[in-house]
C-alpha cells in the first residue's frame, strides 16, 4: 500500500471551511461580541461558535481523531490530532477587517499532513495535503523563484513582538535589506508566501493552531518553514516561511552571534 493520500479528509475540510465561512461572514461587521481571555488576547462569540461547530463535525465524521483548538484545548488521544483555529486574526475581525481566516489542519503521528485556510472576506481559500502540493482558490500556487532578500518583500506580524529583544537590531537589519517590507499579519503574511508575492515571512511567537496548516500549504507550495534557529516548528516557538532559496540568508540575518 502507498502512502495516504487524505483525499476524504481534504474534502471533508473544505465542507467545514464552507460552513466556517458562512457563519463567520453573519457575524463580521456586525458588532460581534468581544471578551478577553487570560492571555490578553480577544475572542468572539463567532470563535467559540465555530470551533463547537467543528469540533461537532469532526466528532461525527472521525470520531477517534483527537482535537486540539485554540479555544477549547485539546479532546481525545490518537495518532491522527485535528488542529482548529476558528478565526485567525480575531482583531481584524473584530475591527471590521477582512484579513482573517478559519484554519484548519491534520497532524498524523506528528506529522502536519493537512492545512487549509479559509478567508471568505478576502475570498480566498488555501489549501493543501503532503505529496500533493498546494492550491489557491482551486489553483496550483508556487513560491517565487527569488533568490536573494533584497529582490523580494519580506513581511512580518508585529514589529513590536521585536522592540527591546536581543534580535531587534536584526530583525531591523533583514527589514532594510530587503526590496521592500511589509507588515501582513496572522496567516496572510505566510500565504504571500506560499503564493509568490513575498519571499518571507517572521514572526517570534505562535501557538501550534496558528502555524499547523501553514506549514503544510507553504511547504507543499515549494517553500520552507523553520524556527528562527532552524529547527522545526513548536507550538510557543517563532516561524519563518520563505520560499526556500532565501532562507538560509533571513535565519543568518536574525541570528544573534554567540555571546551577544
Amino acid at each position: 500500500m502507498g502512502e495516504p493520500t487524505y483525499v476524504d479528509e481534504l474534502a471533508f475540510s473544505e465542507e467545514l471551511a464552507d460552513r466556517a465561512g458562512e457563519m463567520a461572514l453573519s457575524y463580521f461587521r456586525n458588532d460581534p461580541e468581544v471578551t478577553w481571555k487570560a492571555d490578553s488576547t480577544p475572542v468572539t462569540e463567532a470563535d467559540l461558535a465555530i470551533e463547537a461547530m467543528i469540533r461537532e463535525e469532526l466528532g461525527r465524521r472521525f470520531p477517534a481523531d483527537a482535537i486540539r483548538g485554540e479555544e477549547g484545548g485539546i479532546e481525545g488521544s490518537s495518532e491522527r490530532m485535528w488542529i482548529v483555529d476558528p478565526i485567525d486574526g480575531t482583531r481584524n475581525f473584530a475591527a471590521g477587517i477582512q484579513v482573517w481566516a478559519n484554519l484548519l489542519a491534520l497532524k498524523v503521528s506528528g506529522e502536519y499532513v493537512l492545512g487549509l485556510a479559509n478567508a471568505p472576506a478576502l475570498g480566498e481559500r488555501y489549501a493543501a495535503v503532503r505529496g500533493m502540493g498546494a492550491t489557491w482558490n482551486d489553483e496550483p500556487m508556487r513560491v517565487s523563484a527569488v533568490e536573494r532578500i533584497v529582490d523580494g518583500m519580506v513581511v512580518f506580524g508585529d514589529i513590536e513582538a521585536w522592540i527591546g529583544t536581543s534580535q531587534h537590531d536584526r530583525f531591523m537589519g533583514l527589514m532594510a535589506g530587503a526590496q521592500r517590507g511589509r507588515g501582513f499579519g496572522d496567516f496572510w503574511g505566510h500565504m504571500l508566501v506560499a503564493r509568490g508575492a513575498a519571499v518571507a515571512m517572521i514572526e517570534p511567537q505562535l501557538s501550534e493552531w496558528d502555524f499547523a496548516p501553514l506549514v503544510v500549504i507553504v511547504t507543499e507550495a515549494g517553500g520552507r518553514v523553520t524556527q528562527v534557529d532552524g529547527s522545526a516548528p513548536v507550538h510557543g516557538g517563532s516561524l519563518v516561511s520563505s520560499n526556500g532559496l532565501v532562507h538560509d540568508d533571513v535565519l543568518a540575518a536574525l541570528a544573534v552571534p554567540t555571546g551577544a
